[in-house]
This record gives C-alpha cells, structure tokens and sequence, in this order.
C-alpha cells in the first residue's frame, strides 16, 4: 500500500467522572488522532493517547503533536509498504516519543488489515471472539465515595476486576475497605503508577497490602527502578506488574533478568504501537508471565485497537477495555460496549469502529495535514 495522505487531528473530550493518579487529577483528556489515507481513498485511524503533562511519561500532548508533524508523519506520506510493521522503518532513527509513534503504528494497521478485508484483531493473529475487561479506579475523595464506585462498576456494570489507584496515604485503608465491602471474589489490584520508594515507611505500607489477596501491585517503584522492584518481589508473595518500566522488549528481558516482577502490562501507547507490544506479549509468553493489555483512557480509535489486541492469547487476565461510557459521555467513534465485564472483538475489517467525523470536528482543537 501506499499512503499518499496524513492528517493529524488534536480532539478535546470531558470525562464523565474525574480520575486521579499520584501525581494529578484531571477533569478531560486531549488525545492526538492519527489518519493515514492510502492510494484507493481507504483510511486508517490511530490514537496518540499521550497526557497533557509529564507525568506518567515524558511524553506530553505539545511533544507528540511536534514530533508527528515535524518527524513522523511527513516520514510515512508518500511510501509504499507491504505490510504494516514496515511504516515504522520510514522513522526509525527517532528515538524516544512511544506515544507519537504508537498512533502512526495503529493508523499503518487498521489500513492494512482495512486494506486485506480482515479484523485487525485477526491481521494481529488474536482468536478470541470476545474478552475480558477490567475497570480502573482513580483515587476519590473519601473511601465513602471510593466504595461507591467500585460498586458501580463491579456490581453494577459487572466487572470482574477492579484496579485502585495509590499512592503514599492512600493504600493500605481504601484496599481494606474495598475488600471489606466486596470479599475475596474481587479480582482486586492496586496501581502505584511509580509513587513508592525504597524508604522504609513506603516499603512497609506496601508490604502490608500482601495479605489482602490482590492479583498483582502494578509500578510499586520509579520506571528504572528495576533492582528495587526485584527486592521488594522478592520479600512479598503478591506478583508485582511492571507497566512504566517497561518501553521496550529489552526492558522487559532486563526485568524477568534480574526478578522486578511477574506481570507484564502491555500498553500499546507506551510501547510506541501494535508492532512491539506483539513482540512482547511474545516474549511474555516465553517467560511465563501473565499478561493484559494496559489503557491511557483512550477514545474509541486506541480503545477498538486495545480490543483487537486482547484477543490473543497470552493475554491471559482482564485487560483495560472497559466500555466507552465509563469515560466519555459520547466518544468520536461508534461506542465500545461491555455486556457483563465483556466485550466483543470486532468481526468488521479493520479497526472495526466508524470515526464520527462532524463529533470530531466539533471538538477539535487544531488540525494538520500532508500529502504526497
């Protein structure tokens, strides 16, 4: 295929409730949507799912837009690939910037497998016809209001997994309290997302949450904090997951090396597109790590993509593909929907999701575009 045309699109949507981490609270998301067009007038769609700030990565929304226009995208128009890991060899000397690259992956194969008449979830090799999903929880206000939402979503909604976010303060009491209200059956885990270190109040606290039968501590330490994390999993019985740490394939060698965890969270935003998260739900396979495919609170373009990867079957636990609603009031596709904490893998070629286009526009902030 050849893609003679690509346009980047920055999209500005309120979440229908705010989500706190340990490091900020955020009321709406701005996320860059990638569009790549090829020869015969075919599109293909992806999602720069970067935040707005620093803090989860370096990568911001300002960073992304300037590396894809400047770098990326003129790259990619006006070349003709076989398949769709090849898109990626056209900016290959661009270090860094996993995000920015990751919406130009994903655009290169929803065209590709658009172009092939098949699912991408298929063109991916996936083989479930459904999947899994588990809910994320954000840090409330009060465990009052905490307990609320979990029983919204869990009892509710019916999602199996539950994942609380933490930070120092905030750990050992809201876990109780949820296990209190909820029981054992809970798929309960906490998401630290690198607030912790190795200080002994911090590591106490930490070690504490090892009797509450969680399924895992998701980036209990700072992203290169690869030895600290193989001390800590060594001293508790719960598996730690590791999801900053790990960018690329060698970090994730590094890690299963030196023992820093024993769950991987595969985000495809992170990891700069489908072609390497493949690689590594491969290679978490050889290791023998559960897996799940990880979410930035994506629209429905990177939300549809993260379905399709869960098909496949190293994914073994409920990944981060709760329905559409739980964040957006309306997205700027066809809704992802969750019947019961399961959702269904698209059958439609492609991405298997229709862009709203006059939505998008309507919310857009800016545009650009290149041709061949």
């Amino acid at each position: 295929m050849k893609i003679v045309r690509a346009d980047l699109h920055q999209v500005r949507l309120p979440l229908v409730h705010e989500f706190q981490t340990s490091s900020h609270r955020k009321g709406f998301l701005e996320h860059l949507l990638v569009e790549l067009t090829d020869e015969d007038g075919r599109t293909g769609w992806g999602e720069i799912a970067c935040p707005s700030d620093p803090f989860f990565a370096p990568d911001t929304v300002a960073t992304s837009w300037h590396v894809a226009t400047t770098y990326l995208l003129p790259a990619v128009v006006g070349r003709s690939v076989s398949s769709a890991p090849e898109v990626s060899g056209a900016y290959a000397k661009v270090r860094g910037h996993q995000f920015a690259k990751a919406g130009v992956d994903v655009a290169a194969w929803s065209l590709w497998s658009a172009r092939q008449g098949v699912p991408l979830s298929a063109a991916l090799g996936g083989t479930r016809s459904s999947v899994v999903a588990g809910v994320s929880l954000g840090i409330e206000k009060t465990i009052d209001d905490l307990l609320e939402q979990v029983h919204h979503h869990h009892v509710g909604s019916g999602y199996p997994r539950v994942k609380l976010k933490i930070q120092p303060g905030w750990d050992v009491e809201p876990v109780h309290a949820v296990r209190a209200a909820f029981g054992d059956d809970l798929l309960l885990h906490v998401d630290a997302n690198g607030a912790y270190s190795d200080s002994p109040e911090h590591l106490t606290a930490l070690r504490a949450l090892d009797g509450f039968g969680l399924t895992m501590i998701e980036q209990p330490f700072a992203p290169r904090a690869f030895t600290t994390s193989a001390e800590f999993q060594r001293s508790v019985r719960t598996p730690v997951c590791l999801d900053e740490s790990i960018d690329t394939v060698d970090d994730l060698r590094t890690a299963q090396a030196l023992g820093s965890g024993r769950v991987l969270n595969v985000k495809v935003s992170r990891m700069g597109g489908l072609s390497t998260a493949l690689a590594a739900h491969d290679l978490a396979v050889e290791f023998g790590w559960p897996a799940w495919v990880g979410g930035m609170h994506e629209f429905g373009v990177g939300r549809a993509a993260n379905v399709a990867l869960s098909s496949l079957s190293g994914f073994t636990m409920p990944s981060d593909v709760s329905a559409s609603e739980k964040y957006y009031a309306r997205d700027v596709t066809t809704p992802i929907t969750a019947v019961g904490g399961i959702v269904a893998v698209s059958a439609l070629p492609g991405l298997g999701v229709e862009v709203d286009r006059e939505f998008l526009v309507q919310n857009r902030v800016r545009a650009e575009g290149f041709t061949a």
